[in-house]
């Protein structure tokens, strides 16, 4: 197992013994994107039905806590291909416009880029250099980087906050963001289709019965996440094991696909004993959530594809679309056609208000 060093780095003895024991696959990822979400797309009605309050749930012990009212430190992981490098350039360019707006709570900001070496934003954005796992260890997976570049720099950075918010490259901003977290419980976005419960045989490998019910494993991923940085200090390398772990289960690794590393982050957390407060106005995600509102961030990850008359038609490239995935080798044109009336408000403001705006201010 993976464990905390005073260079941040494991042994090379152990990290041979971890190569050996993973077999090498190539996963295409945008794939099972895809494929996760067609499956999902029919029930997500009856899951979305069981959030209609923003606090989904908070634990009992919560409730008596003073909210928190620290400062913050906004991290996310990334590669320094352009795919990733036009995302965080849109999401800084988004941080420090609602930095110091009323209601924020954000301190500082971080790229945390697990790619080895300095690319060619270094100037732009504040950024820290990790190193990625070892060659072949992430078998074609590279969300599992994101853990151990967590690792990395939470050993080797000077960081002030109290706090830090886990983002990614496809967040952005729509509100200025308090500290939803109150004490030692984090608090997280409820993700519809992290179903522990449902998942029990598999859960039960890593997070056995004595450890308590398997509800106690939260329905979350690490991001959106705001958390004491020592809560995160103690967490993080047991995410990374667990989620190299999961990875070389294939009974596991089949079952969670895409999601594996956030069910990773989750079974971790449990093990370490903590409850997050789940915030459904943490993050909204269109086509799927119609409406910005109160919400935090926007999360653009799914794609977005309307006929003429404005009707989605997910799971079929619509006569107008939007998604990430068409601007592999660059940012998405400064002149984005506008979408047909009758598409939601959530998915006008981020297309016109939000991606148009940074695209044409920082020249993308």
């Amino acid at each position: 197992m993976i464990g905390r060093k005073n260079n941040g780095r494991p042994s090379p003895m152990l990290l041979v013994l971890l190569a050996l024991g993973f077999f090498f696959a190539t996963y295409n990822l945008l794939t099972i994107i895809i494929h996760s979400k067609s499956s999902n797309s029919g029930s997500l009605a009856a899951d979305r039905s069981e959030l209609s309050d923003p606090l989904t749930r908070m634990p009992e012990e919560t409730r008596r806590a003073e909210s928190s009212n620290s400062k913050f430190h906004v991290a996310l992981t990334a590669t320094d291909a352009p795919y990733s490098q036009w995302q965080c350039r849109i999401m800084y360019y988004w941080y420090k416009k609602m930095k110091d707006m009323p209601g924020s709570d954000m301190g500082k900001f971080t790229r945390v880029l697990h790619s080895g070496s300095p690319d060619n934003l270094m100037e732009e954005i504040p950024t820290f250099v990790v190193d990625p796992l070892p060659q072949g260890l992430d078998r074609g997976y590279i969300v599992l980087n994101r853990p151990w570049a967590f690792v990395q720099w939470l050993e080797k950075a000077t960081i002030k906050e109290e706090y830090i918010l886990m983002a990614e490259p496809d967040h952005v901003f729509a509100n200025p963001l308090p500290n939803l977290a109150k004490g030692n419980h984090p608090a997280a976005f409820p993700f519809f289709y992290i179903k522990p419960d449902q998942n029990e045989k598999i859960i039960r490998k890593f997070y056995p019965e004595e450890k308590g019910p398997v509800n106690n494993v939260d329905p979350i991923g690490n991001s959106p996440v705001i958390i004491k940085k020592s809560l995160l200090e103690d967490i993080a390398p047991t995410w990374v094991n667990i989620s190299l772990r999961m990875k070389d289960d294939p009974e596991t690794d089949k079952a969670f696909g895409w999601v594996l590393e956030m069910y990773a982050y989750a079974v971790a957390s449990a093990l370490h004993g903590v409850r997050h407060i789940l915030r459904k106005d943490f993050m909204l995600q269109p086509p799927w959530d119609l409406e910005v509102g109160n919400k935090f961030i926007i999360h653009y990850t799914y794609g977005c594809d309307y006929n003429i008359k404005g009707e989605l038609t997910y799971g079929k490239i619509g006569e107008w679309r939007f998604d990430k995935r068409s601007y592999l080798s660059g940012p998405p044109p400064k002149n984005l056609s506008l979408p047909p009336p009758g598409v939601p408000e959530s998915v006008v403001s981020l297309l016109i208000s939000i991606l148009s705006e940074s695209i044409r201010e920082i020249n993308c």
